[in-house]
């Protein structure tokens, strides 16, 4: 069966579609392709279909993974872990997640959440109210991904963001990934992160989605479910 990640945030523009499309070419890199076929499939569960459109502009020879858009199929979404073909699926939902049936069959058919939140206040409420509204009462394992933090702004906006998260007793994932104009040129340009041009600042922006991809066990022996729950609780995995 296939481990499925979501990305989940009411709040727009906080990285979900960079996250989903950028962690799943890296995971298709690392696993390569085997009898012709993919082994990670994006699904975009977003109307605007931004994950699909980036997507279909990249070279389709070039692209380390399927994708699908359901926006409007919860049916699809429910069948996600019994995908044979796929070892992984990345989701990305939209910001505005008050569909219920899609929302449900999401969540149902996911083994753990990541949730974005840049290091910007305007995002804490709504961050807030996705873990304990929508993830925590239906004991879906989740980390929080600090995400789209600028280096160039020092570390006063990240390390509020990192102790509010602390202080609120949510898992946190230890990678931070960064603000680049190369990923927001990306979805124009047709590429994902795999494809990015050497260079000092694309192997830079590159490397966050690497260590993401390490800590979240991308390529490895995913634990059962349970078992995985509890060490995320943790903050072991």
């Amino acid at each position: 069966m296939a481990r499925v990640i979501a990305f989940v945030n009411q709040k727009g523009g906080v990285g979900k579609t960079t996250n989903t499309v950028n962690l799943a070419a890296i995971a298709g890199q690392a696993l390569g392709i085997r009898s012709g076929q993919s082994q990670v499939l994006v699904v975009s569960t977003d109307p605007q279909a931004s994950a699909v459109w980036w997507s279909d502009r990249v070279d389709e020879e070039q692209l380390p993974f399927d994708f699908h858009q359901c926006h409007d199929r919860p049916e699809d979404l429910a069948r996600l872990k019994l995908l044979e073909q796929y070892e992984y699926v990345f989701v990305d939902s939209p910001g505005n997640i008050e569909d219920e049936k899609i929302l449900s069959a999401t969540l149902d058919s996911t083994d753990e959440v990541v949730v974005p939140l840049p290091p910007e206040a305007m995002a804490y409420q709504p961050t807030k109210r996705t873990i304990e509204q929508v993830l925590e009462p239906r004991g879906i394992p989740y980390r929080v991904l600090i995400s789209d933090w600028d280096p160039r702004d020092g570390t006063v906006d990240l390390e509020q963001t990192q102790e509010y998260v602390d202080n609120h007793n949510w898992p946190r994932l230890m990678t931070v990934v960064r603000h680049y104009k190369i990923h927001t040129r990306a979805s124009a340009e047709g590429q994902v992160c795999t494809q990015y041009p050497k260079g000092r600042i694309a192997l830079e922006a590159r490397e966050d989605f690497f260590r993401l991809a390490m800590e979240l066990g991308i390529g490895g022996r995913p634990l059962p479910r349970q078992n995985r729950k509890q060490a995320t609780e943790r903050g072991t995995v």
